[in-house]
């Protein structure tokens, strides 16, 4: 009985300490989570992970763009979320010395290996320096742009042909996926997996990228005890994890055979500019810390690639799809500026009589629609969260005191809806706000825009992930009516990549705009 009594009283005491210590430091925005004893904000935050970023969203709303966000007693969850647009230009930019990716992150990314995503300093550097050399080569430009509209051609029109003569409903989340997917392995391996047509096949590889994708996710807002514990049992998010990697490095490993196997025999097709061609015949005296005789290297560096041209591009064109389907006007516009800007093409006896195919600079007079892009890109950024570490203890812009090996989080989801950063129509969607008086693009800075990041890490695929997303776009607008199937939810998933729940159903008509 004395044990018991012992017992009531602990607990009754515990819950007065919470109590005193919620009414103590309540905050006095109600949209602020509660810090409480020994867990932090962690409970708050796990109630909401079905909304995660809106949730954030509202929380930085009424703390001026920054707030600290702690988690429970020694599990090194806590973090400084900051949108703050000088905080971000400092860190990004500024002081981009101090603020590596750390061995935190590359913890948390640690299927990526020494990829680019994961590198810093001078191992970063070159890689950096031949990425950039590859993909700014006008013979790579070239393969890029043949490679999309050879898939358009091939692979997108004949899927979106059949489904709208069948009258089917189709997830075009899905559909993009597959295509950006396609498209992203042939520039990184030289090989098509096929996985856009008409069948639809389930591509291992792919659904490897989203298991790891969410993983990743949670291993944001796990303690690290707890995902390597679930990692070393075989079970969870975890247990999936193992067996994406396992799938990436078998995969990896036969495009690496057979391209060296291509390679060594001189069988290599002259038309092909892949990556994985150009790692292999790198120059290693301009770059030491590169060793493309070792599968390792080059299987980190395709799967970087791989993760970076499908999920990003992919999950542009879904949420730029989904907002055109809920704002119809929009549609017209952009329907009526193709057919005002865009000439028809001019047949010869050597062109396939049903290619309307286009070149990137036909694509950049294309104002609206790539204002109605960069707007999507906005509110609905592809790479949701960023996560960095000081080496240094310093002080943002902002005032906040940030400690060595410290974390910080920006959230480009919230970034995009700040009224103090984007005007108070922040939440609508208006591809005219990147258009001038003029009928010119407008641009804004990074620190402001950073779906394609910011500073020495800018994004490297800008140019080419643009001109595929405006190709597709136009191709889709100029030869179909696209409506979205009624009674649908759509809203984010929680990942590391701006994924749909359940995806986007839409059924496809075919058109011709005259």
């Amino acid at each position: 009985m004395a044990l018991i009594s012992l017992f009531e009283i602990s607990i009754a005491f515990f819950c007065f300490f919470l109590f005193r210590h919620f009414l103590i430091n309540k905050k006095p925005h109600r949209k602020c989570p509660t810090n409480w004893p020994f867990l932090g904000m962690i409970p708050g935050l796990l109630v909401e992970i079905h909304r995660v970023y809106d949730f954030i969203t509202e929380i930085l709303e009424v703390t001026n763009l920054t707030y600290l966000c702690t988690g429970p007693c020694y599990a090194g969850l806590d973090m400084l979320v900051t949108v703050d647009p000088s905080n971000i230009h400092h860190i990004m930019s500024s002081n981009f010395s101090n603020y590596p990716k750390g061995p935190e992150f590359k913890k948390l990314f640690d299927v990526l290996g020494d990829g680019i995503f994961n590198a810093d300093s001078e191992l970063w550097k070159d890689l950096r320096k031949s990425a950039q050399s590859m993909m700014m080569h006008p013979e790579f430009q070239r393969f890029s742009l043949a490679t999309s509209m050879s898939k358009l051609e091939k692979g997108l029109v004949p899927l979106l042909d059949h489904v709208a003569k069948e009258k089917l409903v189709v997830n075009l989340e899905d559909v993009f996926q597959r295509f950006t997917f396609d498209t992203t392995c042939v520039l990184a391996t030289g090989y098509d997996p096929g996985c856009l047509s008409v069948e639809m096949p389930e591509i291992e590889f792919a659904r490897a990228l989203d298991d790891a994708e969410e993983a990743i996710f949670f291993r944001h807002v796990k303690p690290e005890i707890l995902w390597k514990m679930e990692s070393f049992i075989g079970i969870g998010d975890e247990k999936k994890m193992t067996k994406a990697r396992k799938t990436f490095d078998r995969v990896c490993s036969k495009y690496i055979a057979s391209k060296r196997d291509e390679v060594s025999r001189g069988i290599t097709n002259m038309d092909s500019q892949d990556l994985l061609t150009s790692y292999m015949n790198l120059e290693t005296t301009k770059y030491k810390l590169l060793n493309p005789s070792d599968d390792r290297f080059l299987r980190d560096t395709i799967l970087t690639f791989m993760l970076a041209g499908r999920d990003t591009t992919g999950s542009g064109l879904t949420w730029l799809f989904w907002l055109l389907c809920k704002f119809p006007e929009a549609m017209d516009k952009i329907r009526q500026e193709i057919k005002t800007v865009l000439s028809p093409k001019t047949k010869t006896d050597d062109d396939d009589a049903d290619s309307d195919s286009f070149n990137p600079q036909e694509l950049k007079k294309l104002v609206y629609l790539h204002g109605a892009i960069c707007e999507a890109l906005r509110l609905y950024p592809p790479v949701p969260f960023q996560h960095k570490s000081p080496t240094k203890t310093d002080v943002l812009p902002s005032g906040h005191k940030v400690e060595a090996n410290s974390k910080i989080l920006f959230c480009l989801y919230s970034l995009g809806r700040m009224k103090t950063v984007w005007g108070e129509d922040a939440s609508e969607f208006k591809p005219e706000r990147w258009v001038s008086e003029s009928g010119k693009s407008v641009h804004e800075p990074s620190y402001k825009f950073l779906s394609f990041n910011a500073g020495p890490r800018t994004c490297l695929g800008k140019e080419v992930a643009l001109t595929q997303m405006k190709s597709v776009a136009v191709k889709i607008i100029q030869n179909y009516e696209i409506k979205m199937v009624e009674g649908q939810k759509i809203e984010p998933a929680p990942s590391v990549i701006l994924h749909t729940k359940d995806g986007l159903k839409v059924t496809v008509t075919k058109t011709c705009l005259v």
